[in-house]
């Protein structure tokens, strides 16, 4: 019974660009599997998994929204991630621990930057995926053009299993290539019902031109097939189902569907797909881990009955109370439970287990594998924890985190919002892993820190708003890295008593720079007996202390290797201490000698804009010290790939609109850190 219900499962995420349509197509979803009586739109705020208040006013998806329906027999899980490149975070934990992902792609702009970028991210955790190219009936939509660039640009191997009925304002419906028949839908119903009847004579030979591909795409990688097909016999739609689904789930194939959501068009051959050819949990990977103490690797055997691991990919604080999200690889979750945590060492009780359906839940009194679902009394457990059973401990992999790029600072108004401003930027830090916050010593001021403008606008309301805190924000400040362009060595011997207690500790270091984006690495070149062995992590600790802060203002060290390469010790009197206050004040010595560097964050920028206003635009862009790394045609627009620095890019978007009389768009993305003009 436990492989039965495991197999109706499955665990899907809908990713792309931003405004491609990715919750509007899970409305769909959710109105023709009967989860929700009402279609929610978007642009009207009244969408049920944009549930955040700031979400209905910017219409937009900021936080990954959990939901369940269900569709012919089987249980999906969906979670609607956001598209922005300011919450990527939500999208990277999301896809940890789903089984399979919709792209959703639009017609008129086709893979855009984030589409690439939350394509890569499931790339990673090897989710298989199928397409689904949406916005048929938008003005200057290519249905083909977005597949080949979904080929293109993603190195996918897209296959088509629908041609659309009409483009533009004549949309109508969609071809399906396997039955070959065509479902046109009715507007009357708003799309809940659909007539299937012979293909239109004029779609007759495009219809067999495009099937003789599906086919061959099939038969490339299925042997079976590929003999049925060359002996010239029919190939029923039942084989090819099977070959399709074995290829996705192996990820050599990316089934294509088409339609538009917003007309309500082509959402129930989309279930379809997502019950055909996406897996369910027993057909992934199992989810690997590891013992904390021996570190041997274990292996998840998705099964009811075998020992609990279970995964924390989300956290959320709901009216003062923590609401984690977990992931269920194996075994049961139980109301009352005791379960361990072992990345922090602690044990958990398991107070109440939630089936989410957006900011809605219903209890339950256990969930098992395969399952996604909230739960409430988990203190310590934070995201990419591991959750299982304290008689088997497995720590299962962590979640990517992604370091900020800007910060800004924030002050409170009044005395009382000084004391409740602490505490609320301590909850959303144990929501957002990708944002920060400290104290600036010299000011005062609390700085925080995050992936982007909207990011800290976003959180900055929710202060307000969620929090009752209400701030002054200061202008947002770019957050810089500090390396060295050369070698140099230092040695410092730290001889001090202390507490009545002599301490002695000498430590030669060797800083040399690493390739960018190759972070900091510490490495032992001495012998044994030039320093006993139980005092090299203190000074490694001293070293990655001293790294934290840099020499020009304070910000982190990156990109640098760090050589211990000699030092000294005196039986007796050597300490700990001693060894690591010796090796941080040699590794700020030796950063003074190696000509350090300030680093600023570069991002790639892609721009979107009308022919007639590309000089201006280009222009703008080298004044802010843009770098124009390539300009594509693309139908009726220029598509500008740039690289800009951080810092000269606030308010672009205003200067954008201005120069476009509003007609120009922009994505942009954290690409690396570089040297800062004119700065030392």
């Amino acid at each position: 019974m436990s492989k039965k219900r495991i197999s109706s499962i499955r665990n899907i995420g809908i990713i792309a660009h931003i405004d491609a349509g990715k919750t509007t197509v899970t409305e769909r979803i959710l109105y023709y599997t009967g989860r929700s009586h009402k279609m929610g739109e978007v642009h009207d705020g009244e969408a049920v998994m944009d549930w955040m208040p700031d979400e209905q006013e910017r219409g937009i998806t900021i936080t990954s929204a959990v939901t369940t329906c269900n569709w012919k027999g089987s249980e999906i899980h969906i979670i609607d991630t956001p598209g922005h490149v300011d919450f990527t975070i939500e999208v990277e934990r999301s896809l940890r621990v789903l089984d399979g992902a919709i792209g959703v792609f639009c017609a008129v702009g086709g893979v855009e930057p984030q589409s690439e970028t939350v394509w890569r991210q499931a790339d990673k955790y090897h989710v298989p995926k199928i397409a689904f190219v949406n916005k048929l009936d938008r003005v200057g939509s290519d249905f083909f053009g977005a597949v080949k660039m979904i080929q293109k640009r993603l190195g996918a191997a897209p296959v088509l299993l629908q041609i659309p009925v009409g483009l533009e304002d004549t949309f109508q419906g969609v071809i399906d290539l396997i039955r070959m028949e065509q479902l046109i839908w009715h507007d009357e119903t708003l799309g809940a019902t659909f007539d299937t009847g012979p293909i239109s004579d004029d779609m007759l030979d495009t219809a067999h031109t495009y099937r003789d591909k599906l086919i061959e795409a099939i038969a490339e990688h299925d042997d079976a097939v590929m003999e049925t097909y060359l002996a010239d016999e029919p190939l029923s739609a039942d084989i090819l189902l099977s070959a399709l689904r074995k290829l996705t789930i192996e990820l050599k194939v990316v089934p294509v569907v088409c339609g538009s959501a917003l007309r309500n068009k082509g959402i129930q051959p989309l279930l379809d797909a997502i019950v055909q050819f996406l897996p369910n949990p027993l057909e992934v990977r199992p989810a690997e881990g590891h013992e904390p103490k021996t570190g041997k690797t274990i292996r998840c055997t998705c099964s009811d009955e075998d020992p609990l691991a279970a995964l924390a990919f989300k956290v959320m604080m709901d009216q003062g109370r923590k609401l984690t999200y977990v992931r269920i690889y194996s075994g049961r979750l139980k109301t009352g439970d005791e379960v361990f945590n072992p990345g922090k060492n602690t044990k958990e009780k398991i107070a109440r287990i939630m089936a989410m359906h957006a900011n809605k839940r219903e209890r339950v009194k256990e969930a098992g594998t395969g399952n996604i679902v909230g739960v409430v009394g988990l203190k310590a457990t934070t995201t990419g924890d591991t959750l299982c059973d304290p008689a088997r401990p497995i720590l299962l992999e962590r979640i990517d985190i992604y370091e900020p790029v800007i910060s800004v600072a924030v002050e409170p108004k009044s005395h009382d919002d000084q004391e409740k401003i602490d505490q609320a930027l301590e909850k959303l830090t144990i929501e957002d892993p990708t944002f920060r916050f400290h104290q600036d010593e010299e000011t005062g001021q609390t700085i925080i820190s995050g992936m982007g403008e909207l990011h800290l606008d976003v959180l900055v309301n929710r202060l307000k708003r969620e929090f009752y805190t209400q701030v002054n924000v200061g202008k947002p400040q770019v957050v810089y890295r500090e390396t060295i362009e050369q070698s140099a060595e230092a040695t410092v011997t730290f001889e001090r008593e202390i507490g009545g207690q002599h301490h002695f500790g000498q430590v030669a270091l060797s800083l040399a720079p690493t390739e960018r984006g190759s972070g900091d690495r510490f490495v032992n070149r001495i012998s044994d007996d030039t320093i006993p062995p139980e005092f090299i992590p203190a000074i490694e600790m001293g070293v990655t202390e001293s790294m934290a802060a840099g020499v020009i203002l304070g910000y982190p060290i990156v990109d640098v290797e760090v050589s211990l390469v000699g030092g000294g010790h005196k039986e007796s009197l050597s300490s700990n201490i001693a060894y690591k206050v010796a090796a941080s004040m040699a590794c700020k010595d030796a950063f003074q000698k190696g000509n350090p560097i300030l680093m600023e964050p570069i991002m790639t920028v892609e721009i979107l804009v009308p022919e007639n206003f590309l000089g201006d635009v280009i222009g703008d862009l080298n004044a802010r010290g843009g770098k124009i790394e390539g300009i594509v045609p693309r139908k009726n627009i220029q598509v500008i790939d740039a690289m800009v620095p951080l810092s000269r890019m606030f308010g672009y978007s205003t200067s954008l609109r201005s120069a476009t009389q509003g007609r120009g768009t922009f994505t942009m993305k954290f690409s690396h850190f570089d040297r800062t003009p004119n700065r030392t």
